[in-house]
């Protein structure tokens, strides 16, 4: 192997190889330095007085809106929490957007029928056809609420009574357009694919929002676990489906708007996570493909706005963030042959260049995922300790995630996969899942396995050749596409349950 990289052939090619490399690994690093500006932002904002509650005086018109597509498990655990809510009935409506094409609508409808028993307003509103999408049901459904305000859950959440009391006090300031709540984890230690998701899933909300909203940044609604002013989306152009993050983009286009978001970390909604690896990846690379687009649809314009400094070069990365997986996966494809060839034609220590920069764009994520965990009152022991799976999967992802950003910056729209939820709520629940949600390959993990192989030989290679400082980083990648590989593979051929707690 290491032959291949000898002649002059390849001692040609070897710088250009070294250039694309060391630019792909600053510009890794430039992602990097942007989390441990996220960590600064948030550890400012913390030290900032704490903030007096928002008070409401009255009690106006909340719609809830339930997107639903085929959610035979969960339909009715999400419709029950709904109806519970503590609001006024004459003020408190619920839309059940219901689109399945299963069995879930007799579920759905039998659950609005006892809540309508009770005295609830509460609507099952089905379509013809699925157009939109989420966001096409959530436009009509808009269409025919009479709330001032509309709060939005998936069908995997399950939002407490007080949810309303919690985040509506804060829309008294009438520049508030959205007020976003913590994402809780149900099933967090289910398996160990489940606390890698509620570690990730932890940064985003517990540093990430935080120091964005904190520090008067743009940040965004996640579909769910949240509450929009009607006239803010009405003067932002709406919902529109020509994104798969639909309310990524109606966030960007009601800030630029000039409206002022609010996202309170005290308050949680709780929501059950994918338990198959394969159910992971597509929601993964649905969320990949949809922010490219949306950083297609919107980063001009963004640019072009009156808007701060500060504002556009956070709405720069944050929109593009997930270019990282195609120059994660370039970069681990020239990591050995590269360290093959400065230990052949050195020109320094190899440490010297590539220790800060590989500390730079991966302690950073270590760095920022043990804070999330530390300011939950988590073990931070427990948190260090899950680091190497969680770096395998976001290793493991950039090959999936590679396709979803080039299909993002080709094609708008898409189809809009649900991911399969099973109704699980702790980590005791070891119930056999049932097979008719299963989550269906879109592809076998044949590049990850090809990967994985092809590290192992370039670690052998490496040992062989004395390239010592080459091990970690040849490790690093080799873990992350076993890693996926392994999981992969244990899905298409285990039980349903075995399957999901293969992680």
């Amino acid at each position: 192997m290491t032959g291949l990289l000898d002649g002059p052939v390849a001692g040609a090619v070897g710088p250009w190889l070294s250039g694309i490399y060391f630019a792909l690994l600053g510009v890794l690093s430039v992602y990097g330095l942007h989390r441990f500006q996220l960590l600064i932002l948030y550890s400012r904002g913390r030290r900032r007085p704490a903030r007096i509650p928002s008070r409401l005086e009255n009690r106006p018109s909340v719609t809830v809106q339930l997107p639903l597509y085929n959610e035979l498990y969960v339909a009715g655990r999400l419709i029950e929490a709904a109806a519970a809510f503590d609001w006024p009935r004459d003020r408190l409506e619920i839309q059940v957007l219901d689109d399945s094409t299963d069995g879930t609508s007799e579920v759905a409808g039998r659950a609005v029928a006892a809540a309508r028993a009770r005295g609830v307003d509460i609507h099952h509103i089905r379509r013809s056809r699925r157009e939109g999408f989420k966001a096409g049901a959530l436009a009509e459904g808009m269409e025919r609420s009479r709330g001032e305000f509309l709060a939005v859950f998936d069908a995997d959440f399950v939002p407490a009574p007080d949810f309303l009391l919690r985040l509506m006090p804060e829309f008294a300031d009438p520049a508030v357009g959205m007020v976003q709540a913590r994402w809780e984890h149900l099933n967090r230690d289910w398996s160990l694919l489940t606390r890698v998701q509620a570690l990730l899933l932890d940064g985003h909300f517990v540093i990430e929002h935080a120091a964005r909203c904190a520090s008067g940044r743009f940040f965004n609604f996640n579909g769910t676990g949240g509450i929009w002013r009607r006239s803010c989306v009405e003067s932002a152009g709406g919902w529109q489906h020509d994104t798969l993050t639909e309310d990524l983009d109606l966030s960007y286009r009601a800030q630029m708007r000039g409206w002022r978001f609010v996202y309170l970390p005290g308050a949680s909604a709780p929501a059950e996570l994918p338990v198959e690896m394969e159910a992971f990846l597509g929601q993964q690379h649905r969320w990949a493909k949809g922010s490219i687009q949306t950083a297609r649809k919107l980063l001009v314009p963004i640019l072009r706005a009156p808007l701060p400094v500060k504002v556009k070069a956070e709405a720069f990365l944050h929109l593009t963030a997930n270019v990282s997986y195609p120059l994660m996966l370039v970069l681990s494809l020239l990591v050995f042959p590269v360290m093959m060839h400065r230990q052949r034609h050195p020109f320094g220590s190899p440490l010297f260049l590539d220790l800060p920069l590989f500390f730079l764009s991966t302690g950073a994520v270590g760095t920022l995922y043990a804070s999330s965990q530390r300011a939950l009152g988590r073990s931070v022991w427990k948190t260090l300790a899950l680091l190497p799976a969680m770096m395998a999967v976001g290793v493991g992802l950039s090959v999936s995630n590679s396709g979803a950003v080039l299909e993002g910056l080709w094609r708008r729209g898409g189809e809009f996969r649900r991911t399969p939820k099973y109704k699980i709520e702790g980590a005791s629940q070891r119930t056999p899942l049932p097979r008719i949600y299963s989550a269906r390959r879109r592809r076998p993990p044949f590049v990850e396995t090809v990967l994985a192989l092809a590290f192992s030989a370039a670690l052998i290679a490496a040992a062989e050749a004395g390239l010592w400082h080459a091990i970690p980083f040849l490790a690093l990648f080799w873990w992350g596409y076993s890693f996926t590989t392994v999981l992969s593979l244990v899905q298409d051929f285990g039980t349903p349950s075995e399957r999901a707690r293969s992680g």
